[in-house]
């Protein structure tokens, strides 16, 4: 029972980690229907701007913990000044194509800033926690438990922002038709702008906690964008609530298969689950099917 509830544990906090990652892909394809290649490096970005702020300038953690997020929405910010409005005015027929390609790029350019400003050796997030305490038969670290009450907050500030507020009516609205949303008024070009640094501010989230549990590297974001990227297609490409729960699902089942078989069979298996997803419901588990008359 013990290792149980030890794989319950590692599986719960993989599982926030994934939640949280795949919110942020999940609110740019929803908005505007393309993947944003450089969410993993504005992950790996929130990391090293916490670092860097509480190790190299001396600063009290919760500034490093601020200037994370705020570092992550600015980021966002930038790729939408810089490719988004850029590439819609240009080539609205290739939008999702050609942002997806320009933002490998911005991918790129980030990552190798980081490399160059911080090296390539591993850091220590100094953002950590040590010591466990007992819930019930459960022990769990106070690392665990703080990225986990982190991600659920995270999600509750979002899912407020998008059942709750105006802006968040008008994301939903551009989601749902974006033509529609521009013909009732709403200003299309702002909720991009709103999107991309909301996307940022929770990717500067995630890299934080993420760092919090393995050493920075300038490589730091490239796995979880594939997980979460994987999470996105079997929950179904802009469904948030789809995606939070199917990295819950996923994370714990990966957690046992992990206990059971090894470390190595982990990423397999989420392999498969696309495959056999994408074969029983292509539009994913919770995902629409869009339907088109002619």
């Amino acid at each position: 029972m013990n290792t149980f509830y030890a794989v319950l544990v590692s599986g719960l906090t993989v599982g926030a980690l994934y939640a949280i990652a795949s919110i942020g892909l999940s609110l740019v394809w929803g908005a505007l229907g393309v993947l944003n290649m450089a969410h993993g490096a504005m992950l790996t970005l929130g990391g090293y701007v916490a670092y860097g702020v509480i190790t190299g300038l001396g600063l009290p953690v919760p500034l490093g913990i601020f200037a994370s997020v705020a570092f992550g929405a600015l980021a966002g910010g930038l790729i939408y000044v810089l490719i988004v409005r850029n590439v819609l005015r240009q080539a609205k027929a290739d939008f999702e194509a050609n942002v997806m390609i320009a933002t490998v790029g911005a991918a790129i350019a980030l990552e190798n800033g980081i490399l160059l400003v911080f090296g390539g050796q591993p850091l220590r997030q100094p953002v950590t926690v040590s010591g466990s305490f007992e819930l019930g038969p459960l022990i769990v670290p106070w690392q665990n438990f703080i990225i986990m009450v982190a991600a659920v907050l995270a999600m509750a500030v979002i899912a407020s922002l998008l059942n709750y507020t105006r802006m968040g009516r008008a994301i939903r609205a551009t989601a749902q038709n974006r033509d529609a949303a521009r013909l009732m008024g709403v200003a299309a070009d702002r909720v991009y702008l709103i999107v991309l640094m909301l996307s940022g501010a929770v990717a500067g989230i995630c890299g934080l906690l993420l760092s919090a549990m393995v050493q920075l590297s300038p490589s730091l974001g490239n796995d979880p964008m594939l997980k979460a990227f994987i999470m996105c297609v079997v929950a179904g490409l802009g469904s948030l609530p789809g995606a939070v729960l199917v990295s819950f699902g996923l994370a714990l089942l990966e957690a046992w298969v992990q206990y059971q078989f090894g470390a190595r069979w982990g990423f397999p298996l989420l392999l498969c689950a696309v495959v056999v997803v994408l074969i029983w419901r292509p539009s994913g588990l919770l995902g629409k099917t869009e339907v088109r008359r002619m």
